[in-house]
């Protein structure tokens, strides 16, 4: 794990105020590229669909290509953080409209974070053009994804994409 990532990790996990994790004010903003180190050590570290630095390595997703894709504003993104930790990101594809992740540390869960994160990317790509966007989601019912977006009202096109996640959609309003 090179320097940069050991440090974002490390900061995921250190030990949080009151020890819960949910102690401070909750601050939004657009993501920087200088947060790709803090946004793949959060990655594995999700309650469902963790998925860590060497598999994201493995994807060709490192803090350098993720970094790169922010600064050429393909990949925008928001950022949620409690007392300068990151505690949550949404990042979509300029391009395709397509809601590429949404991550949350599971000790800010139920907080509305990660409904305000979806809110501001999918407010971002529509004032991009997109008329449609859409997502990959986990096809399984018991899956704490499959019930959010849909009660956020992302519907299912009935395809799967090729890692087996079904394909939600929504269209925004202008």
């Amino acid at each position: 794990m090179g320097d940069i990532l050991r440090k974002a990790w490390n900061q995921l996990n250190a030990t949080p105020p009151q020890g819960r994790g949910v102690a401070g004010p909750l601050a939004y903003r657009a993501a920087q590229p200088e947060d790709a180190a803090a946004c793949v050590a959060l990655r594995g570290q999700t309650r469902e669909n963790a998925v860590s630095p060497e598999r994201l390595r493995a994807l060709g997703i490192t803090v350098q290509t993720w970094g790169e894709d922010i600064r050429r504003e393909e990949l925008p993104g928001h950022i949620c953080s409690s007392e300068g930790r990151t505690v949550g990101y949404c990042f979509g594809s300029r391009s395709e409209g397509e809601i590429v992740v949404l991550a949350l540390l599971p000790a800010f869960e139920g907080r509305g974070i990660g409904k305000e994160l979806l809110g501001r990317m999918s407010r971002d790509l529509a004032a991009l053009g997109h008329q449609r966007l859409f997502l990959g989601c986990s096809a399984d019912p018991t899956s704490r994804s499959y019930g959010f977006y849909r009660h956020l009202g992302w519907r299912s096109t009935g395809k799967l994409d090729g890692r087996g996640d079904e394909i939600l959609e929504r269209f925004p309003r202008p």
